[in-house]
């Protein structure tokens, strides 16, 4: 346990590079990211073609910031389970032909299964990049900036930053209680819901003191952004060219004119 939480906080560590995406605007970077997810999120069920070209920004992305690919996929697969149970119903309920290739027929619902994959592998790799390449104080800084919703940027805040004590504290109980179950592996369904109830309580008390420290050196909710510098124009050019970028892939069916074009020069 306490190696998952030291790998919890691992990418944020790749934040201190220097590289053309550390260096690149906070408010800029989170700026993208939204508008990426947006566009992406945007395409129907059906549309996994249309979503390829979209690769190309967490590719150039992980290369620009020399961040390690195996990394990010760890923290992909954690949420794969959620996007299997999100897609599994349609390939049950929705089975209408679609194509077939090889032999292997391929239906509607299998489609859009595959869609909800590609669609969630796309959203978290762009999350985990602007982590990887942005201190997590400018990611909050930026939401403030761009006017998210205050108690919205606290929620995120606290669960990023103190669900490590969380698990400490589950390791403390969990290390208690193998103690005094004979050194057993796991702990007993008996035995569950009393370990639950003891680390919520724990946690609402950790929690308390934790807050109370926050409020003794100067933390308010009522809090304002922190200024900072302004956007340079190497900023604005990456954001105008990576959202102009996303406008044309959602517009235009790029699969398509790339065959037109191939086609063409044949």
């Amino acid at each position: 346990m306490k190696n998952k939480i030291i790998e919890l906080y691992s990418l944020e560590q790749l934040s201190g590079g220097n590289s053309f995406a550390h260096r690149l605007d906070p408010t800029i970077k989170l700026a993208v990211t939204l508008v990426f997810i947006i566009t992406v999120v945007s395409f129907n069920r059906y549309s996994f073609g249309k979503l390829i070209p979209f690769v190309f920004y967490p590719t150039i992305m992980m290369a620009l910031s020399e961040t390690p690919y195996s990394m990010l996929l760890k923290r992909f697969l954690l949420a794969l389970p959620f996007c299997l149970l999100a897609g599994i119903g349609n390939v049950v309920f929705d089975r209408a032909y679609a194509f077939s290739v090889g032999g292997i027929t391929f239906s509607y619902g299998a489609v859009s299964f595959f869609v909800i994959l590609f669609k969630a592998y796309l959203c978290v790799m762009a999350v985990m990049i602007l982590v990887s390449v942005t201190p997590f104080s400018e990611v909050t800084g930026s939401m403030r900036r761009l006017k998210a919703p205050y108690i919205f940027v606290v929620i995120f805040e606290m669960t990023y930053r103190y669900i490590g004590v969380l698990f400490e504290e589950a390791y403390s109980m969990y290390a208690a209680y193998s103690l005094r179950s004979g050194g057993g592996k796991g702990i007993a369904i008996k035995d569950m819901a009393g370990f639950l109830g003891q680390l919520l309580l724990r946690s609402f008390d950790r929690a308390d003191r934790v807050y109370s420290a926050m409020k003794c050196r100067g933390y308010a909710l009522s809090g304002t952004a922190r200024s900072c510098k302004r956007p340079e124009w190497k900023d604005w050019f990456f954001c105008f060219f990576t959202c102009f970028t996303f406008v044309v892939f959602r517009v235009v069916n790029v699969n398509a004119l790339i065959a037109e074009i191939a086609g063409g020069l044949a």
